[in-house]
């Protein structure tokens, strides 16, 4: 029962915190960072999607590097591709190196942001995927709805008053008296018009409230419900299972998933992080198999016992990425004849997990964790960070201690050997690292790349998408869709790395992030809100996965 009142009070916490946050392929940070290298040109690309569709979002460009002239940018929506697309609207330049401007989103559904570059280093198109989904009703406010309703009102009236008038006063003569069946008439008139405007008004608000019902059920975005659980094995083993559930789909809107079309992202199905609260210290980065249609299965290194949070991230056919979220609680799952919290029960080869120092707690803190502006508790010094092989992972170019809530940063990271040396590393996952981001109070979670925010499978099916000159897209069968993706992750498992490595990196041809240098690695990221976040970065090396773990403090 204890352990139930925790998974409730948690998810509370969490649900208050991320209703008015949602952000569909991550918890918490709004809008997408994008960090693309084409031809001479290297921006950095924000785009803040609109809350409410149709509505604006919000695109800024900082190049980089290259000679731009000008910007020109259009939203191209997956259901009608480029042949449905509007046409451009010009960034208006802001500074020597930075381009701002709005674009209208007028469709629902996974989208993108087309940027055209121009200027003396050549032409080049960027593709940064969106995705354009209301996710808030706005209400009017209480004065603009007072006025209006004033306004109504006076309307109605004079509308009754004039059509009264034109059936009984418009034959009079100037000075002549009113006749009383004129006096009837003009009642007779009036009333009949109150009526009509009656039963019109009537049918406006149904229909209104009718369009308002079916916004909120089919349009207005809905966290896709999971439920997931611990079991444990007669061997002392832990399985964790994740079930999606389909109670809530509502056909033909954005509550409904098409579960059948589920895709890889750097060639797995499903990314899932845990982090135990309060203090953060036990973490892991599993890929659960499909077992069938809504269900997902893993098993569970020997992670201490406690109250986790679970984060998983799921891409759809057709580019929609979404992040969703629970709680779990993990029993003690270490084995008298075991090795300790270190060993591996037969997991997937790409699953990591690492125990670290817990972030700060204060005693006045109501049990979430806190951090003093000077109090670095993972790094020795604060900007590094040692990793289990030996060698350290440095948090190089932090540009303060203290960073600022919604400015762009590049967050950068290398790895030096026990020697001090740069040590070079390997692929992991296709990418030159991953990143995942979580506040202390687990409302705001980011899975990031060293090419931005968003999923390197929803660019892929984006591309496509745009290459492709039919004005509307058609799902293949949806059994033969699914066993042919199982198929391919499966094949995935069986290859040697380097092979796997480069089918991955050739089904993400746009997506390379090349360093200067290949024992670092960076990440584009705008820290949402205020507070204390926990950085855990993971690199390969030796074949390895090798998770360093930073604190950092953001003010407003």
């Amino acid at each position: 029962m204890k352990n139930f009142l925790v998974r409730v009070l948690i998810c509370s916490l969490i649900l208050s915190f991320t209703h008015s946050l949602i952000a569909l392929a991550h918890i918490g940070s709004p809008g997408v960072l994008v960090q693309k290298q084409a031809g001479k040109y290297q921006i950095l690309v924000s785009v803040i999607p609109p809350d409410v569709v149709p509505g604006t979002a919000k695109v800024t460009v900082f190049v980089e590097s290259g000679r731009v002239e000008t910007i020109l940018a259009r939203p191209i929506y997956f259901s009608s591709g480029d042949e449905g697309a509007p046409t451009h609207d010009e960034l208006k330049p802001i500074g020597e190196n930075r381009f701002e401007g709005v674009v209208w989103m007028m469709d629902s559904g996974s989208s993108s942001i087309e940027l055209k570059l121009d200027g003396p280093d050549g032409k080049v198109s960027i593709v940064a995927p969106v995705l354009s989904v209301p996710t808030a009703m706005t209400p009017m406010p209480a004065g603009t709805g007072f006025g209006l309703a004033a306004l109504g009102i006076l309307l109605i009236v004079l509308l009754i008053t004039t059509v009264g008038a034109s059936l009984a006063d418009g034959t009079l003569k100037p000075g002549q008296a009113v006749p009383t069946s004129y006096r009837r008439k003009r009642l007779v008139g009036m009333t009949i018009a109150a009526v009509l405007l009656g039963v019109g008004l009537t049918g406006w608000r149904t229909w209104w409230t009718s369009w308002a019902d079916r916004y909120r059920t089919h349009k207005l975005y809905a966290p896709l419900p999971i439920d997931a659980n611990v079991d444990r094995t007669a061997d002392g083993q832990g399985w964790l299972t994740i079930g999606i559930d389909t109670s809530r789909f509502v056909e033909g809107g954005i509550k409904s998933r098409r579960l059948s079309f589920l895709v890889p992202d750097h060639g797995k199905l499903m990314h899932v992080f845990l982090a135990r609260t309060p203090g953060l210290d036990a973490f892991a980065h599993l890929h659960p198999d499909r077992q069938d249609l809504t269900h997902f299965k893993a098993n569970l290194p020997n992670l201490p016992a406690g109250q986790y949070l679970l984060y998983a991230d799921i891409v759809f056919r057709s580019g929609f990425a979404e992040s969703v979220t629970d709680t779990i609680t993990i029993p003690d799952l270490s084995r008298k004849t075991g090795t300790g919290l270190t060993e591996r029960p037969g997991t997937d080869k790409d699953d990591s997990w690492l125990v670290a120092q817990p972030m700060g707690v204060k005693p006045s803190s109501v049990g979430l964790p806190h951090l003093d502006d000077d109090m670095v508790l993972c790094g020795i010094p604060g900007a590094s960070s040692k990793l289990t092989d030996g060698s350290t992972m440095l948090w190089t170019d932090k540009p303060a201690q203290i960073l600022e809530a919604g400015t762009p940063y590049l967050l950068k990271f290398a790895v030096a050997d026990a020697q001090g040396k740069p040590a070079p590393l390997e692929p992991y996952l296709g990418m030159g690292g991953h990143t995942a981001i979580i506040r202390s109070d687990g409302t705001v979670y980011i899975h990031l790349h060293p090419v931005g925010t968003y999923s390197m499978a929803a660019e892929s099916f984006m591309v496509d998408r745009i290459a492709d000159t039919t004005r509307s897209f058609h799902y293949p069968d949806a059994n033969m869709f699914r066993d042919s993706i199982d198929r391919y992750v499966s094949r995935l498992k069986q290859l040697p790395e380097a092979e796997k490595n480069k089918l991955l990196l050739a089904g993400m041809p746009t997506m390379t992030h090349a360093m200067k240098t290949n024992n670092m690695v960076e990440f584009p990221y705008a820290f949402p809100r205020s507070g204390h976040y926990r950085i855990w970065v993971q690199v390969k090396r030796n074949g390895q996965v090798l998770t360093g773990v930073f604190d950092t403090q953001v003010k407003e």
